[in-house]
């Protein structure tokens, strides 16, 4: 029953990155948007990850929703990686557009 909810937690949680990605890279600009956060939240998933590492190799991993929370685990962190990318992305472009006003 653990397993169950971690997965749905986990699986709740990562709906709503491809629509933080979404708006990352169709807004262009780091307006609204927290690198700390994010950076926090990287961080949870790669304690989780770890977690999940250290129950298979005590043995004590089973069952699917087991490995399920895993793969929702790292799907979620490669969406919040690419969150950040953008991010970085974004705010070359804020930069290039405060730079560009000062020219007018």
């Amino acid at each position: 029953m653990t397993d169950l909810l971690e997965a749905l937690m986990i699986l709740c949680f990562g709906l709503s990155w491809p629509i933080s990605v979404r708006k990352s890279y169709i807004s262009r600009t780091t307006k609204g948007k927290s690198l700390m956060f994010e950076v926090l939240i990287w961080i949870g998933y790669v304690f989780g990850i770890t977690r999940k590492i250290i129950q298979i190799n005590q043995g004590t991993a089973s069952g699917t929703l087991f490995y399920m929370a895993f793969v929702f685990y790292l799907i979620n962190m490669a969406l919040i990686t690419l969150d950040m990318i953008l991010y970085f992305r974004n705010l070359r472009l804020d930069k290039a557009q405060e730079f560009g006003n000062l020219d007018m």
